[in-house]
């Protein structure tokens, strides 16, 4: 199952300035001559809905944020927690011709539409797809690079369970090169990460976590980005491993 949000992001009140400033910077600034193609990504998105998926998957500007990040450090490797439909997945192979990507997803099924996605937009071996718990496939991940069998990631993209991000991120510095880049999605939650009456919700209080540990952990330096888009207003985590 997705992981419940402190807000929907399909029905909370949105300014419809943040769809029109989307759809209008984003149809300039990825013209049809781009990639991945807009055809690719609207492919993804209508395959993903027409399984019933949750529309959780990032904005198309996220998603070429995240790969233009990805491209600027020159990332060859990239781990992905949370795959939903792969669409963010996309964006990330193809950050550089040599970027390959190995992304968890804990659902079957949301992992078989993804697969379906990866596979017509032409990028699914340049990915690696582990199925089950987060928690249990990330050690066996950090034993592989400990062992030299796997090398060390350039960039991590954490997209799962908020109640569990700090566990995530905690197995995501032990996995990276120094320089290397970590977010953590939807930590704002249109605010919930400071609002009083939601200090109860799980996800609240494992986005708090993550904030809270991650400006303890001198491994890294880190900053909490706000965003407003198509989807809601919310905001990540960036992080750089020292």
């Amino acid at each position: 199952m997705a992981p419940a949000w402190a807000v929907n992001p399909t029905t909370d009140p949105k300014d419809p300035r943040w769809a029109v400033v989307d759809s209008y910077t984003f149809d300039h600034l990825h013209p049809s001559s781009s990639t991945p193609a807009l055809s690719v990504l609207d492919k993804a998105v209508a395959n993903s809905n027409a399984h019933n998926l949750p529309k959780y998957e990032v904005s198309p500007s996220q998603g070429k944020f995240l790969m233009l990040q990805a491209r600027m450090i020159g990332a060859k490797n990239i781990l992905e927690i949370g795959t939903l439909g792969g669409y963010s997945t996309i964006w990330l192979a193809n950050a550089t011709p040599e970027t390959n990507v190995t992304t968890i997803e804990i659902n079957d099924y949301f992992a078989g539409v993804a697969k379906e996605n990866w596979e017509a937009a032409g990028v699914q071996e340049k990915i690696e797809q582990q199925y089950g718990s987060a928690l249990e496939i990330l050690p066996k991940l950090l034993e592989s690079v400990k062992a030299g069998n796997r090398s060390l990631y350039d960039m991590v993209f954490i997209d799962a369970d908020k109640a569990q991000g700090l566990q995530y991120f905690d197995f995501a510095v032990k996995m990276c090169r120094s320089g290397a880049v970590i977010f953590v999605d939807n930590v704002v939650m249109k605010g919930s990460l400071v609002d009083a009456e939601q200090l109860d919700n799980p996800h609240v209080r494992g986005s708090r976590a993550v904030v809270e540990g991650i400006g303890k952990d001198e491994r890294v330096d880190a900053v909490c980005m706000q965003t407003v888009g198509e989807k809601i207003y919310d905001g990540f985590v960036m992080a750089v491993v020292r």
